[in-house]
């Protein structure tokens, strides 16, 4: 078994499968009404997406109605939190982990919390594969684990620190507007990079 990708497919899956929740408990709390378009704000009044760093946490959902989707985002983030904890090493465990990311992205679960489920449960897929020898820059990329995944699990609660204190620099600045998305997308990548290096030289070594 491929240790690290299982940590890292594992990780994602917790932390998509709780802001999943977090989405779904905002708009449950803007009631039974009917979103203008599919692109929603999660949070609602008196939250303005203009004002406020995070945008009131965008979403999109094909549902017609804001409490509908929220039980349902609710509803996914559990079975995705539960799957990630208790089935993911299991055979196609990876591919339940996407399946439920890809129906969390539809119903309302946020547009970053169904991406990091999509990359969890894509990494999920080679938890028991068999690893080919590790190539030349696989040795750089191995030495990154596991802090890479370290600072994604410290970066996507710190942000709410930072995006509080300084939400007006993140709102009106180049670096700010980037700080952020740029940030959380460069450590998705690299997480499973690194995880899957280390599990190949660690295999190597045997």
């Amino acid at each position: 078994m491929n240790r690290a990708v299982q940590t890292t497919a594992l990780v994602f899956g917790i932390f998509a499968g709780g802001a999943s929740i977090e989405h779904g408990i905002f708009e449950i709390l803007q009631g039974p009404t009917r979103p203008e378009g599919i692109m929603i704000a999660s949070m609602g009044p008196p939250c303005d997406p203009e004002l406020v760093w995070n945008a009131c946490e965008p979403a999109m959902t094909i549902i017609p109605s804001f409490l509908i989707s929220g039980i349902l985002s609710v509803a996914v983030g559990l079975m995705v939190l539960i799957w990630s904890l208790a089935f993911l090493n299991r055979k196609h465990g990876g591919w339940v982990l996407l399946g439920l990311s890809i129906t969390m992205l539809l119903v309302g679960g946020g547009i970053f919390p169904p991406l990091i489920g999509i990359v969890g449960g894509v990494v999920g897929t080679g938890i028991d594969r068999q690893l080919k020898p590790p190539g030349r820059a696989a040795g750089f990329f191995a030495a990154l684990w596991p802090w890479t995944l370290i600072v994604f699990s410290i970066w996507l609660l710190a942000q709410w620190i930072v995006g509080y204190y300084f939400n007006d620099f993140i709102r009106n600045s180049i670096w700010g507007i980037l700080l952020i998305p740029v940030f959380i997308i460069a450590l998705i990548v690299l997480s499973p990079v690194a995880a899957l290096a280390h599990d190949k030289r660690k295999e190597n070594k045997k």
